[in-house]
C-alpha cells in the first residue's frame, strides 16, 4: 500500500503521539483531518483533538494511510466491483493527482484523454445519443488505452458510459490496453458519503449503489474504477469545475510514448453532450488552454445553441438571448447577458470547435475525434513534432485515410527521424497501410532497420502465436545448453514467468528448420569477422552487431511478417523487395510448414490459402512472356538474398507443383533433359546412336551449343550490351577458357581441332540426362533378364556346387547398384551432416523401395549359401525380383501418357486400403459365424483360418461350394465325426446341419453386402478419385518429371554395372583435385554485371505485374461500387455546400437590412435638419467572418450608438452636437 510520504495530497504537520504505540499522529491542516500511525490510531473527525484510539492492525509493516481520504471501495450488488478513491481539497496541485493516478494507483500514462461534459441533466435521453456515447466513444478509446473523465455519478449519460466501459473490460483480452473511467465529483454531491470515511488500509469501504432521481446527491457509479472527490470551499462555488480544467491542462502538458514516457504530448479532448449554461464558463477556460472541443449536434442544451450559431455564421445578441431563453426556462436576464458574452468569446475560437452530427454524418466517432485534434493542432503549429500525438492516434485507430488527408497532405515537412518510433509501432501492431505511408513519406528502411530493431520486432511477437512457441522452444534449448556448460546438474530454468528476450540466434534456428540451406548464414557475421571460440558459444559470437544496419531489410521484414502470418504486411514487403520470385517461394515454403504445426484451425486455413505460390507463378509468367532466355537464367541463377539458392531449389523445398507445371519451367527442364543436343531430336536417332556410337560424329545428332557458338563466337564475354552476347552468356554452360580455346581454331593444328571435336561431341552425347536415362533403362532391363535367367534356369545349389558365373555377375551388378545408392545418399553437394543426408534420402518413396529390394537381395543371398535355408533363399529372391520389377514404374514416370496414369494408380491404392478395412469387417464376421455353425468340432487351425478368411474371400468372386454349405446337396458318405480321424486327416469332418438355414441366410446377406454394396462403393471411390486427380495429374507428373530429370542429371554417364568406372574416376579426381559438379545446368553463378542487369529486369517485370494486379483490382465489381459510392458522397458534399451559400446569403441580407436602416435613419435626420433622431442608430450585425478577420470581438455586446437625449436646452440648435455615426465603434 502507498505511504503518506508518497501522497502529499494535503498539507501535513506533526501532532501528538499515539497512546498505544507512541508514534507521532500526523494531522492535516485542512479542517482538522487526521491521518494515522502504524497501529492505526484514528481520531474521530467530530472530535478534532480527541484521542479515540483503536488498534486496527498489529502488523507494523503497514504504512501510514489518510483516514477517510485515500482508500478502496467495494461496490455491493451483482457486479461486486472494486474501485479506488481519493478525497482532496479544491486547492490541491493537479500534479499530485496525476502522480496519484499513475504512480500509486498504477495507471499507465494515457495516449488520449476524453472529458465528457454535460449529459447529466434532467432530460429524456435520445436512443441514438446514448448509443453514440456508449458504443462510439468507448470503441474510439479502447484501442489506445485512453482515460475518460466524467462526473463519476450514477445518473444520465455517465451511467450509460460506465456500463459500456464495463462491457469492454469484460470482453477485452488485453491487460495492457484498457479504457479507464475516472470520476471527478464534488464531495457534497455523493450519496452516503459517510460510508467512505470507514476505509482502512486492509478494509475497503462497503458502498451500495442506488439509482436515485434527479436531485442534489447521487450515488457513485460502480463501473468507474477511480474517483477523485473534491472538497469544495463553501465560499467558493465551482471549485470542482476549476479542478477539472486544471487537471486537463496538466495532463495535456505531460509526455508519453509507446512503452512509457516518450516524446509525445498527451492529446486531450472535451466532448460536449447537451449541457446547461453553467458549463459555458468551464468551456471557455479550457478553450483558453487550447483544448479542442467536440460538440454533438442534436443532443440539446448548450450544444445545440453552439451548433446553430456555428452553422448560421452570423448572429446578433438578441438571437443568442432568444436561443438561451427558448432552450432554458427561468433564466435571469443578468445571467443571460453574461452567457451571451461567453458564447461570443467561445465562438471566436472556431478552430478549436468541431461539430459532429451522428444522424446526418456517416463518419464514426474516432474519425471525428482525430480530425478535431488535427484541426486544433494545425491552428497552433506546422512543425512535424507537434503532430506526432495525432499521428499516433491515427495509427492506433488504423485510420490511414485521415493521416493522408489531414497530416500527410503537404502542409507539414516530415523527416525520417520523426517517423522512426511511429514506424516501429505500425510494424508491431500490424498496420501495413501506415508502413507504406511512412515509407512513401521519408522512412528509409535501409537506414531504419538495424539488427537491434529487428530483434525488438521478434521480441514483440504475441505470446499466442505459433512463432512465439517456436522461438521459446529454441530459447529453452539454448538455456539448457548454457546451463549444462556452466555447472553440472538439472537443466536451467528461468525463475518466474517473465517474458524471455529472444535473440536473432533463435530466429536463425527457426528459419533453418523451415528453409534449410536457403537461409544459411542469416543473421551471422561474415566469416572474416567471426571470432574462433568454443562450439557452445560459437553461435552467440557469430551474431551481428545490433547497431549495424541490416544487409537486406526488405527480405528480413518479409520473413518477420510471414512467420507471424501477417500476409498483408508481407505482401507489401514482397512487392518492395528484390528477387521476388525466390522470395515468394520462400514464403510459400514457410507457410506450408507452419500450417502443419498450427493448432488453431482458422490460422492454419489462412496459411494454406496464402497466394505466394501464385505470386511466384504469375510473376514468372510475366518474365517468361517478356524474355524466355532471361526467364531461364532467372530459374538457375544463384540468388544473393537466399544463400546462393536457386529458384528451382526453392520451388522444390516449397513443393510448388503448380510452379513446375509452368510452360517456361518445363521448357527449361526439356533443355536440361536433352543436354547439349537440340530438343527436337527424334528418339529413334538417339537409340540408333546409342547402339552405334560412330553416328555421334555425323549430322544425325544436332547440338544446340554449336549453333550458339557460331552466333556468339569467342567474344561472348567481351560485353553485355548486345542481346546476342547476353543470350550466349546466359545459355553457355562451359568454362570461359574452354570456350575461348574452342572459338580460336586458328591457334590450333588441324589434328588438335579434330580431336577436340571428337571428344567434345562424345562427352556431350553421353553426359546428356536423356542418354543417361536411356542407358539406365536398357541396362535395367538387362539386369531383370539376368535375374530371371538365374532364378529360373541357373540357380545352382549351395557352395561348393554353386553359385554359377551368371549368378556371380548378378551379385556384382547389385553391388554396383548399392554403390550408386550410397553415392546418392551421402556423397552429394549439400553441406549437411550424414544423418540429415540419410534422412533426406529416405524421404523419397522410390529410395525406400530400393532399400527394401537391396535388403531382400542380401538376405536371400545369405540364405541360399546355406544348405538348411537354401529354399528360403530362393523364396526371398523370388519376392525380391517382384520388388525390382515394380521399380520399373519409376522409370516409366517420365512418359507423358504413362506418368499421369501412374499417379492415378497411386491415389487409388489408398482407396483400396479403405475398402479392405470395410471388407475385412464383413469377411471376419461372416467367416467366424459360418465356421461356428458348420464345423464347430474341427480343431485344426490351418483349416479354421482357411474357412474363416480364405473361403469367404473366394465367395466374392463366385467360388461358392454349395455341397459344403447347403444341407440339401451334402454327401454324408465321405465325412466323419471322429475327432482323431479329423486330426489325422483321414476323413473330413461332417458339417453341422442344425441351423443350416441360418448359414444360407448369412451367405445371402454377405454376398449382397460385399458384391453389391462394397464393390460398388469401391468403384464409386475410384471414379471420384479419378475425377479429382485427373485434373491435377498433369501438374503432379510435371513435378515428378523434374525430380527424375534432376536425378539423372546428377548421375554418372555410365549405367550399372559399368557405373563402377565412373565411381572410381570420381574417387580418383577427389583425391587429387576437387570433383567437378554436374549442376551447371541447374545452378549458375552469373557475372556481376549480368547478374545486376537480370535483377533489374526482374524488378521491372514485377512492377508491371503489380500494375496489372492493381488495374484488375480497380476494375472489379467491388471497387466499382466503392468508386460509385465515393462519387455519390462527393455529390452529397456539394449539395451540402449549399448550406454555406445560405449562410452567406443570410449574412448579405443582414448587411443589406442594416444599410437600409442606416439610410432611413440618415434621411430622417436630414428631414429634421439635424443629426439627432428620436430612435437609436441601427446596430451593425455581428458576423463570424468579422471576428475572424481581426476585428475586436471581446466586447460583450454588439456595437451601438448611445441614445441621444430627447430634451435639449433652448438656444442651442444642436446641429452636429452629440452626433452618433452608425459606422463608428463605441
Amino acid at each position: 500500500m502507498p505511504g503518506l510520504q508518497d501522497t502529499p495530497l494535503v498539507a501535513i504537520h506533526q501532532g501528538k503521539r499515539c497512546p498505544k504505540c507512541g508514534e507521532v499522529v500526523l494531522e492535516s491542516q485542512e479542517q482538522g483531518a487526521l491521518l494515522g500511525c502504524q497501529c492505526y490510531s484514528v481520531e474521530e473527525e467530530s472530535v478534532p483533538h480527541g484521542a479515540v484510539g483503536q488498534k486496527g492492525n498489529e502488523d507494523h509493516d503497514k504504512l501510514h494511510w489518510t483516514t477517510g481520504r485515500l482508500g478502496d471501495i467495494d461496490f455491493l450488488g451483482s457486479s461486486r466491483t472494486r474501485g479506488k478513491f481519493a478525497r482532496v481539497s479544491s486547492s490541491t496541485d493537479p500534479d499530485l493527482i496525476y502522480q496519484l493516478l499513475t504512480e500509486q494507483w498504477g495507471l499507465a500514462p494515457p495516449h488520449l484523454v476524453v472529458a465528457l461534459v454535460g449529459g447529466d441533466e434532467f432530460a429524456q435521453m435520445k436512443p441514438w445519443l446514448r448509443d453514440t456515447v456508449r458504443k462510439g466513444l468507448v470503441k474510439a478509446t479502447q484501442s489506445t488505452g485512453a482515460w475518460i473523465l466524467t462526473s463519476g455519478l450514477r445518473f444520465g449519460i455517465t451511467k450509460h458510459l460506465g456500463q459500456a466501459v464495463r462491457d469492454h473490460s469484460l470482453a477485452s483480452t488485453s491487460s495492457k490496453v484498457r479504457v479507464v473511467a475516472i470520476g471527478i465529483a464534488p464531495w457534497t454531491m455523493i450519496h452516503n458519503r459517510d460510508l467512505l470515511l470507514s476505509a482502512k488500509p486492509d478494509q475497503p469501504a462497503a458502498y451500495s449503489t442506488e439509482d436515485l432521481p434527479h436531485g442534489s446527491v447521487y450515488s457513485l457509479d460502480s463501473n468507474h474504477s477511480h474517483f477523485i472527490l473534491i472538497e469544495e470551499d463553501p465560499q467558493r462555488h465551482g471549485a470542482t469545475s476549476d479542478m477539472r480544467v486544471k487537471l486537463l491542462k496538466h495532463i495535456s502538458l505531460q509526455r508519453t510514448g509507446y512503452g512509457g514516457p516518450g516524446s509525445f504530448e498527451i492529446p486531450v479532448l472535451c466532448l460536449l453532450v447537451h449541457g446547461e449554461p453553467k458549463i459555458l464558463q468551464r468551456m471557455y477556460k479550457t478553450i483558453q488552454n487550447a483544448t479542442p472541443w467536440l460538440i454533438l449536434a442534436g443532443s440539446g442544451g448548450v450544444a445545440d445553441i453552439l451548433v446553430t450559431l456555428i452553422y448560421r455564421g452570423c448572429w446578433e445578441a438578441e438571437m443568442v438571448q432568444e436561443l438561451l431563453l427558448d432552450t432554458f426556462n427561468g433564466l435571469h436576464s443578468t445571467d443571460v447577458t453574461s452567457w451571451v458574452k461567453v458564447i461570443q468569446r467561445i465562438l471566436d475560437n472556431g478552430h478549436l470547435l468541431t461539430v459532429h452530427d451522428p444522424e446526418q454524418e456517416t463518419s464514426e466517432l474516432d474519425t471525428v475525434i482525430l480530425k478535431a485534434l488535427v484541426k486544433a493542432c494545425k491552428s497552433q503549429s506546422q512543425e512535424a513534432q507537434d503532430f506526432l500525438d495525432e499521428l499516433k492516434l491515427a495509427v492506433a485507430w488504423n485510420r490511414v485515410d485521415i493521416a493522408k488527408s489531414e497530416i500527410f497532405n503537404g502542409d507539414v515537412e516530415w523527416s525520417a527521424q520523426d517517423l522512426e518510433e511511429i514506424m516501429m509501432d505500425a510494424l508491431v501492431n500490424d498496420k501495413p497501410d501506415f508502413v507504406r505511408l511512412f515509407v512513401e513519406n521519408g522512412v528509409n528502411l535501409g537506414e531504419f532497420l538495424t539488427y537491434g530493431r529487428l530483434q525488438e520486432l521478434y521480441c514483440s511477437v504475441s505470446e499466442k502465436s505459433l512463432l512465439f512457441d517456436l522461438l521459446l522452444k529454441k530459447h529453452q534449448e539454448k538455456q539448457v545448453l548454457l546451463a549444462s556448460a556452466r555447472t553440472p546438474g538439472p537443466p536451467y530454468m528461468e525463475i518466474g514467468d517473465r517474458r524471455p528476450r529472444f535473440t536473432l540466434h533463435e530466429v536463425s534456428k527457426v528459419l533453418k528448420d523451415f528453409l534449410h540451406d536457403s537461409c544459411k548464414g542469416f543473421y551471422q557475421k561474415l566469416p572474416a569477422e567471426r571470432v574462433s571460440k568454443g562450439r557452445l558459444f560459437h553461435s552467440q559470437k557469430d551474431l551481428p552487431d545490433l547497431d549495424q544496419v541490416c544487409e537486406n531489410p526488405w527480405r528480413d521484414l518479409f520473413l518477420w511478417a510471414v512467420l507471424q502470418n501477417r500476409q498483408k504486411m508481407a505482401n507489401y514487403f514482397w512487392a518492395m523487395g528484390p528477387e521476388a520470385v525466390a522470395a515468394a517461394l520462400a514464403g510459400c515454403k514457410i507457410l506450408k510448414e507452419m500450417a502443419h504445426l498450427e493448432s488453431e484451425a482458422e490460422s492454419a486455413r489462412s496459411m494454406k490459402e496464402a497466394k505466394y505460390e501464385q505470386f511466384a507463378l504469375d510473376l514468372f509468367s510475366e518474365c517468361y512472356s517478356n524474355s524466355e532466355d532471361r526467364a531461364y537464367a532467372l530459374l538457375v541463377r544463384k540468388t544473393h538474398c537466399w544463400s546462393k539458392s536457386t529458384v528451382l531449389s526453392l520451388a522444390t523445398e516449397a513443393d510448388a507443383k503448380c510452379f513446375f507445371a509452368h510452360d517456361g519451367v518445363q521448357a527449361l527442364l526439356t533443355k536440361i533433359w536433352w543436354g547439349s543436343m537440340t530438343t527436337d531430336t527424334a528418339i529413334s536417332k538417339l537409340v540408333l546412336s546409342f547402339f552405334c556410337p560412330p553416328l555421334i560424329w555425323t549430322n544425325l545428332i544436332k547440338f544446340s551449343d554449336e549453333i550458339l557458338q557460331s552466333r556468339g563466337g569467342g567474344e561472348q564475354f567481351a560485353e553485355l550490351d548486345s542481346l546476342e552476347t547476353e543470350k550466349a552468356l546466359l545459355l553457355s554452360d562451359e568454362d570461359p577458357a574452354d570456350s575461348e580455346a574452342a572459338g580460336n581454331p586458328a591457334d590450333q593444328s588441324c589434328s588438335q581441332a579434330w580431336s577436340q571435336f571428337l571428344l567434345r561431341r562424345w562427352k556431350r552425347f553421353w553426359s546428356a540426362p536423356v542418354t543417361v536415362f536411356l542407358g539406365n533403362v536398357i541396362m535395367y532391363f538387362a539386369f531383370l533378364v539376368l535375374f530371371t535367367y538365374v532364378l529360373l534356369l541357373d540357380f545352382q545349389p549351395p557352395p561348393p556346387k554353386g553359385p554359377s558365373i551368371a549368378e556371380i555377375i548378378l551379385y556384382f551388378w547389385v553391388f554396383t547398384l548399392v554403390l550408386e545408392e550410397i553415392r546418392q545418399s551421402f556423397f552429394t553437394d549439400e553441406d549437411m551432416n550424414i544423418l540429415k543426408k540419410f534422412k533426406l534420402y529416405v524421404e523419397d518413396n522410390w529410395n525406400k523401395c530400393d532399400m527394401v529390394a537391396i535388403s531382400l537381395f542380401v538376405v536371400g543371398v545369405l540364405c541360399r549359401m546355406m544348405e538348411n535355408t537354401y529354399e528360403a533363399g530362393r523364396t526371398v529372391l523370388a519376392l525380391d525380383f517382384m520388388v525390382f520389377t515394380l521399380r520399373l514404374i519409376h522409370i516409366f514416370a517420365i512418359h507423358k501418357q504413362l506418368g499421369p496414369k501412374i499417379i492415378i494408380v497411386e491415389r487409388m491404392m489408398k482407396d483400396v486400403f479403405f475398402f479392405l478395412f470395410f471388407l475385412s469387417v464383413w469377411l471376419i464376421a461372416y467367416g467366424v459365424a459360418t465356421q461356428a455353425l458348420l464345423h464347430p468340432n474341427d480343431p485344426r487351425l490351418d483349416w479354421v483360418f482357411r474357412r474363416v478368411l480364405y473361403r469367404p474371400y473366394l465367395h466374392i468372386f463366385g467360388q461358392i461350394p454349395l455341397e459344403e454349405i447347403d444341407a440339401a446337396k451334402m454327401q454324408a458318405d465321405n465325412c466323419t465325426m471322429n475327432l482323431q480321424e479329423i486330426i489325422t486327416g483321414t476323413l473330413p469332418p461332417c458339417p453341422n446341419i442344425y441351423a443350416n438355414w441360418l448359414v444360407i441366410l448369412l451367405l445371402v446377406i454377405y454376398l449382397l453386402v460385399t458384391n453389391v454394396l462394397l464393390l460398388n462403393l469401391l468403384i464409386a471411390m475410384f471414379s471420384y478419385t479419378f475425377q479429382v486427380v485427373q485434373g491435377n495429374t498433369d501438374i503432379f507428373w510435371k513435378f515428378q518429371r523434374y525430380n527424375l530429370i534432376v536425378e539423372y542429371h546428377s548421375r554418372p554417364a555410365l549405367a550399372p554395372p559399368f557405373i563402377i568406372i565412373s565411381h572410381l574416376s570420381q574417387l580418383f579426381l577427389s583425391l587429387f583435385k576437387k570433383a567437378e559438379s554436374k549442376l551447371e545446368h541447374l545452378e549458375r553463378e552469373l557475372p556481376a554485371g549480368l547478374d545486376q542487369k537480370l535483377m533489374t529486369w526482374e524488378t521491372v517485370q514485377k512492377e508491371s505485374y503489380l500494375a496489372k494486379l492493381e488495374r484488375r483490382h480497380l476494375e472489379s465489381s467491388e471497387e466499382r461500387l466503392k468508386s460509385t459510392s465515393s462519387k455519390v458522397q462527393s455529390l452529397l458534399k456539394i449539395v451540402g455546400g449549399f448550406k454555406e451559400q445560405e449562410k452567406r446569403l443570410a449574412s448579405m441580407e443582414t448587411e443589406v437590412r442594416y444599410c437600409a436602416e442606416v439610410l432611413s435613419w440618415i434621411a430622417e435626420c436630414f428631414d429634421k435638419s439635424t443629426l439627432k433622431c428620436d430612435r437609436d442608430a441601427p446596430r451593425a450585425p455581428r458576423t463570424k467572418s468579422s471576428c475572424d478577420s481581426g476585428s475586436s470581438c471581446s466586447s460583450p455586446s454588439v456595437p451601438q450608438l448611445s441614445t441621444p437625449k430627447k430634451e435639449e436646452p433652448e438656444g442651442h440648435p444642436g446641429y452636429g452636437a452629440n452626433k452618433k455615426l452608425p459606422y463608428i465603434d463605441e
